[in-house]
């Protein structure tokens, strides 16, 4: 177990490291800003959606590594997704990262984002990752 949580912390590291879809989107057609003002994490978050298919997407903003790897590990993981499918995919995360800390992580469904399981141990920490979601969800629903 401590190889998988060295692999998820070196997931975490490079993703914030090296964020990626750090970047704005010029021809983005919804955004939604979100922020964490317990530990002053902010988000701009921008998505081009056609057909109810993120076609792209790119964020801008600043905070903790945990944060930033959340919101990369996100663009990446919706990204050619439906809106449909990024909720579902929210749901699935949400439910890991504020479940029980000794539940089995469905890998199969959330790929690299199970990197972030380990922050359902730190309930403080909780938001920081989950508010690139929430940010997501916003722009999806157009608020």
């Amino acid at each position: 177990m401590a190889n998988l949580s060295d692999l998820y912390q070196e997931i975490i590291i490079e993703h914030n490291r090296s964020p990626r879809n750090f970047r704005t989107l010029p021809d983005a057609n919804r955004s939604a800003e979100g922020d964490n003002p317990l530990c002053g994490d902010r988000i701009n978050l921008q998505l081009r959606v056609e057909k109810d298919v993120i076609q792209d997407i790119g964020f801008q903003g600043s905070g903790c590594a945990i944060s930033r790897a959340s919101a990369s590990l996100m663009t990446a993981a919706v990204q050619g997704r439906t809106t449909e499918e990024a909720d579902k995919l929210f749901a699935a995360f949400h439910g890991m990262v504020t479940g029980h800390p000794d539940a089995p992580v469905d890998t199969a469904a959330l790929g690299k984002l199970a990197a972030l399981a380990g922050v359902r141990r730190f309930p403080g920490r909780v938001k920081c990752a989950t508010m690139a979601w929430h940010t997501l969800h916003e722009a999806i629903e157009g608020k």
